[in-house]
């Protein structure tokens, strides 16, 4: 147990430090007050610290003389000399004394300790022995930088004896670069006065391993202060130096492994960080559908096991040593070190000698001639395991360095590989989530786009390069009555299964809402009003989920009419159209703007405009013309010059507008839709005005068979006449004036449309026995493919669609 002695001083009270202390030693303020004393002190002189502290300490002197001048001068550092001093009993205790002045955080003092002496001879002898045998390559050099002496270690590194080297310079004992390097700065010591510190990698001649060296070079001075020679002391710092370069290669892992969500990148990056620091040549081979995101096998036992070369480098130009490329398949038996290792989940260290590659020459002798001619003689191989999964396996080989993998390696790599196989399944599970979500959002776009008389169309979806994933982008074209078309084009915020999901959810209600044949500022509205409670909903949703704050949306919803060679178009907060005409200029459409979905409570506005047959339309979302720096305007400059240069064919115009637009992985995902308008011809067209008379409805069945005659469709006649009486007598009976009756033949369909004032729409019903009417609809239901009531402003329309492609 500590003991403290405390004492009334000048200093006050205090605790006495050298209470354990067994050397005869004291401590005395700079006015020679004791405030230490040690228990050898007390076995010298039988005071007891209570008994002396807090006295000065010249009452211990043989003079006792208590006003003695302390004789430590102000200013000095040191001071040693004889003195004789007064043990308790009175006898006089005869000796050296040296004092040391020291700085405390409370004051400076002075140590005092009573040394021992010794003889001159047994000095020397020390002092050689110490010189001799320091744990150290020692050398004194002479102002003429030739070696005076030289102790045992640096003998025996330079691999010469003392008496050969004496009088050479050290380039001369060792002719490297290396070392007339350090001739240079022993040189600088001699003129400087100065120490310096040398930090080298270099090979003692009686090795041929490198080793690091810690080199001071001090200068050797005279009693006159006068330099004389110059001081070698070299440390091997070798374990300490592989001890830092551990720690750098595991730190520059850390940083460098991971940046990127693809396994092959990350699987490359090891091999990098590898080679050349840690292995002469490195290689990751995973198991079969790990890029693609596959679940890893079941641990591999006693069995040959199958992987794919995932990532390799070497320090040889064209990695001779290994043969497996990258990307290609290797089957290792069941009795190799690298089925032992995934078998047992452990890193092993294996040298391979003659008897450990014979082996495999019976499997594989081109991959045993292969080791041996490059000389490798050493290999560490770890299993890449992540979440108790084993994903495959890491091995490093060494063949230029001599020095074989050690425990402290495999330590080392067991780390690497740790954080490696982290970052390995993260990239597989962001591949595979990133898989689900594209194929679900490619599955929920549609495969193939109708074919319509109306337009030509082709479309192009891109998804997202980054680890955002894909988003919500979408695209579709709607037939609609009347040979017209709905274009429509959307972008879901979000990424991921999320945003693909709701994508889903506005397409199948814009597919419904369609269906109705709504105006598109009307559809629009309707739509938000679907979204609005999808928003509620999602702000209820789980944290966590990609879509933040509900759904949010923006569309452009579009029918173009290609009798009327009008299209109409209605936006919510999407990008603008942009349109080529036939003259040749693509310029950008002024669509008003409406609010995206979602936000509820604003109206939407729609603009009609006149398309000349063989106009191109070109519908985006805004990852395409943010794709390039992020500037919108550059990227719609950019697409309207492709538009305005020849366009072959949409499809071709379709990949020269992503290849110009879009970077090779672009940060949002990408849906691009390209329509080039078509017109119905008068010819194809019969129009009538039907007095409210029922007496007309015999003369418009003749003159819809009139018609088809002159089209050639003598054969739908019967049908044909069926559904236009039943319409025109019941826009007749049920509807307002003016009335008009359409006849379009969009090959291969046969469309009767008759409009009315009326706002009323009839309702298929199936009528009873004894009623007289109720029967029309249903018959004209069962003999047209599709039919309908479409509302305008001015009223409604009915109409009826035949496929005459059966008939």
């Amino acid at each position: 147990m500590r003991t403290m002695t405390r004492f009334r001083g000048t200093t006050g009270l205090t605790e006495n430090p050298l209470a354990e202390v067994q050397i005869p030693a004291a401590i005395a303020d700079e006015s020679g007050i004791l405030t230490g004393w040690s228990e050898g002190a007390r076995r010298l002189l039988g005071y007891d610290g209570e008994e002396v502290l807090g006295l000065r300490a010249c009452v211990l002197l043989a003079s006792g003389d208590p006003d003695q001048p302390w004789p430590f001068q102000a200013g000095r550092q040191s001071w040693k000399g004889k003195v004789v001093l007064r043990h308790r009993d009175g006898h006089r205790v005869p000796g050296d004394l040296v004092a040391n002045r020291r700085v405390r955080a409370w004051g400076p003092e002075w140590l005092l300790v009573r040394a021992r002496v010794h003889h001159v001879e047994d000095a020397s002898s020390l002092v050689g022995w110490g010189f001799n045998q320091m744990p150290a390559l020692l050398g004194i050099f002479d102002a003429d930088l030739r070696l005076v002496a030289a102790n045992a270690d640096m003998q025996r590194a330079l691999g010469l004896t003392n008496d050969q080297m004496q009088g050479l310079r050290a380039s001369e004992c060792n002719p490297e670069p290396v070392t007339e390097d350090l001739e240079r700065v022993m040189r600088q010591v001699l003129h400087d006065g100065e120490r310096q510190d040398v930090e080298i990698i270099a090979s003692a001649p009686s090795e041929a391993r490198e080793h690091a060296w810690s080199i001071a070079l001090g200068p050797l001075r005279d009693a006159a202060g006068r330099i004389r020679g110059v001081c070698f002391v070299a440390r091997d710092t070798a374990r300490e130096h592989e001890a830092r370069e551990r720690l750098l290669l595991l730190n520059e892992a850390s940083s460098r492994i991971g940046t990127s969500l693809n396994t092959t990148r990350v699987a490359q990056q090891l091999v990098d960080v590898a080679v050349p620091r840690f292995a002469d040549h490195a290689s990751v081979d995973l198991f079969v559908g790990i890029e693609a995101g596959n679940e890893p096998p079941e641990r591999p036992g006693g069995k040959p096991v199958t992987l794919r070369r995932a990532a390799l480098r070497s320090v040889l130009q064209g990695a001779p040593e290994s043969g497996v490329a990258a990307g290609e398949l290797a089957t290792y038996p069941a009795y190799s070190a690298a089925a032992e290792c995934l078998a047992a989940g452990r890193p092993v260290i294996v040298e391979l000698t003659d008897e450990v590659v014979a082996p495999w020459e019976a499997h594989d002798r081109a991959r045993a001639d292969r080791l041996r001619a490059a000389g490798v003689h050493s290999a560490l191989l770890a299993p890449m395991q992540a979440r108790g999964r084993t994903l495959g396996f890491a091995a490093f080989l060494r063949h230029r360095r001599q020095d074989p993998f050690e425990e402290e390696d495999l330590l080392l790599a067991q780390e690497i590989t740790a954080h490696a196989a982290v970052c390995l399944d993260n990239a597989r599970r962001y591949t595979r989530e990133h898989s689900t979500a594209e194929t679900l959002q490619r599955s929920l776009l549609p495969l193939r786009l109708p074919d319509q008389s109306a337009i030509e169309i082709a479309s192009r979806y891109r998804p997202a390069g980054s680890p955002a994933g894909v988003g919500g982008d979408w695209f579709d074209a709607v037939p609609l009555s009347g040979a017209r078309v709905a274009l429509v084009i959307g972008d879901v915020v979000g990424h991921g299964i999320e945003a693909s999901v709701a994508m889903a959810r506005l397409r199948t209600a814009m597919r419904t809402l369609a269906d109705i044949d709504l105006p598109p500022e009307e559809l629009l509205t309707h739509l938000d009003d679907v979204v609005i409670p999808l928003t509620a909903e999602g702000n209820g949703a789980a944290a966590g989920t990609q879509i933040t704050g509900g759904m949010a949306a923006t569309c452009l919803y579009a029918v173009y009419d290609p009798v009327s060679r009008r299209c109409t178009f209605a936006r919510a907060g999407h990008p603008l159209p942009v349109v080529k005409r036939p003259e040749g200029t693509a310029d950008v459409l002024e669509i008003p703007v409406g609010p995206p979905l979602g936000l509820g409570g604003l109206p939407f506005e729609a603009a009609e405009v006149e398309l000349p047959e063989g106009s191109i339309v070109a519908l985006y979302t805004d990852g395409l013309v943010q794709a390039r720096g992020g500037d919108p305007d550059a990227g719609l400059a950019a697409l309207r010059r492709v538009l305005e240069g020849p366009v072959d064919s949409l499809e071709a115009a379709c990949d020269a507008i992503l290849a110009e637009l879009l970077s090779e992985s672009p940060d949002d995902d990408v849906a691009l839709l390209l329509v080039r308008t078509r017109a119905l011809g008068a010819d194809r067209v019969a129009v009538w005005d039907v007095p409210n008379d029922p007496a007309v409805v015999s003369r418009m069945r003749k003159k819809a068979s009139e018609q088809l005659n002159v089209w050639g469709l003598e054969d739908s006649a019967f049908v044909t006449e069926l559904v236009v009486s039943e319409l025109v007598t019941n826009a007749i009976r049920y509807g307002e004036p003016p009335i008009q009756f359409r006849l379009i033949h969009d090959h291969p369909s046969l469309i009767c449309e008759v409009s009315d004032a009326s706002s009323t729409s009839p309702h298929l019903r199936r009528a009873r026995v004894f009623d007289e009417g109720g029967r029309g609809l249903l018959l004209v239901a069962q003999f047209a493919q599709r039919w309908g009531t479409r509302h305008t402003r001015q009223g409604k329309t009915i109409w009826a669609e035949q496929d005459l492609t059966h008939e």
